[in-house]
């Protein structure tokens, strides 16, 4: 499983995640264990809002959490079959642990 964060300065969780260009990638394996995969740092003509329903490096995430973002985005991450998590948790790492615990805990 792959959670995406997105970070507009690699240290906190921003949000206006639709114009959002940089992200963490972490990565769930089937021993539970996480670690962190990636950061993509796109150029500006590469954030959601304005590639619209083009492809997208994102398209590979399970999750997606931010700290917010509006309607038409939530509907586009749902078409894009990514779980949208909106957080007012700061830190990265602590917000993707909380999402995967909720995520083991549901699936037990």
């Amino acid at each position: 499983m792959k959670i995406g964060v997105t970070s507009q300065n690699f240290r906190t969780i921003t949000g206006h995640a639709g114009k959002a260009r940089r992200f963490f990638v972490y990565q769930l394996d089937d021993d539970k264990q996480l670690k962190e995969l990636e950061r993509i740092d796109l150029p500006k003509e590469m954030s959601l809002h304005e590639t619209g329903s083009a492809s997208h490096p994102i398209d590979e995430l399970d999750v997606l959490i931010t700290a917010g973002c509006g309607s038409g985005f939530e509907r586009k991450m749902a078409e894009r079959n990514i779980r949208l998590v909106k957080t007012s948790e700061t830190d990265p790492l602590i917000a993707v642990n909380a999402v995967v615990e909720e995520l083991i805990s549901t699936h037990v």
